[in-house]
C-alpha cells in the first residue's frame, strides 16, 4: 500500500502511524471490524495516545475520507486548470482517477465499500463522492455548451465516468494488481470517452 500524501494539517510521526493503520485495517477488515484496541495494538501505542491525536475512530475515518477526497480534487484541479478542450479535461480526469484508485486502494476500497447504506459514515462518503461528481459535471456542462461534448444528461456522464472507473478495481483484482495504467486510460478513452465527443 502506498502512503497518502495529504496536503493538509501536517502529522508527527506518531499520529501518522496511528492514520495509516487505521486506513490499512479498516480496508482489510471493514470499520465496524477494526477496534481502537486493535489499531493501538497494531501501531504499538496506548489508548491515551491514539486519543490525543483523535477523538475517537469515527474521526479518524472521517479525517481519512475528508483527506483523501482532497487529493483527488486538487490533483484534477491543478492538472485540469491548464487545459481548454472539455474533453482533454476528461481525459486527464480519468487518468488521475485511474492512478489514484491503483496507488491508494486502500482507501479507495474504504470508499467503495462504505458508500452504501445510510448510516453515518455512508452519508459521509456519498458527500464527498457526489462533490467529486459534481466537479466533473460542471466540466461536462461545459463541454455541452462549447459544443465539444454530445448533447446528454450531464449529471448520468459524470456519474458514469466515476463508476467506469471505479470499476477498473475490480480488472485490477483479476489481474492481480499487475495493470498496465496507461493501457487501461488507453482502452477507457476509446470505449468511453471518444463516444461524448460531438
Amino acid at each position: 500500500m502506498c502512503k497518502l500524501k495529504l496536503k493538509g494539517e501536517s502529522m508527527n510521526k506518531t499520529k501518522r502511524k496511528i492514520f495509516e493503520t487505521s486506513m490499512k485495517l479498516f480496508a482489510q477488515k471493514g470499520y465496524d471490524a477494526t477496534s481502537v484496541e486493535e489499531i493501538t495494538a497494531t501501531v504499538g501505542v496506548a489508548k491515551g495516545t491514539l486519543y490525543y491525536h483523535f477523538s475517537s475512530k469515527e474521526e479518524i475515518f472521517a479525517f481519512l475520507v475528508e483527506e483523501g477526497v482532497k487529493l483527488l480534487k486538487n490533483s484534477i484541479s491543478i492538472k485540469t486548470n491548464k487545459l481548454t478542450n472539455s474533453l482533454d479535461k476528461i481525459r486527464a480526469i480519468v487518468l488521475i482517477q485511474i492512478k489514484i484508485l491503483f496507488k491508494y486502494d486502500s482507501f479507495m476500497t474504504i470508499i467503495l465499500s462504505q458508500i452504501w447504506g445510510d448510516d453515518e459514515r455512508s452519508k459521509l462518503c456519498k458527500k464527498y463522492v457526489f462533490e467529486y461528481i459534481q466537479m466533473v459535471e460542471e466540466i461536462v456542462k461545459e463541454g455541452i455548451q462549447k459544443g465539444e461534448i454530445i448533447e446528454a444528461d450531464s449529471n448520468a456522464i459524470a456519474s458514469g465516468i466515476f463508476g467506469f472507473i471505479s470499476s477498473s478495481y475490480i480488472y485490477k483484482m483479476r489481474h492481480e494488481g499487475e495493470v498496465d495504467v496507461q493501457k487501461l486510460f488507453s482502452d477507457v478513452d476509446n470505449i468511453f470517452i471518444k463516444k461524448l465527443a460531438k
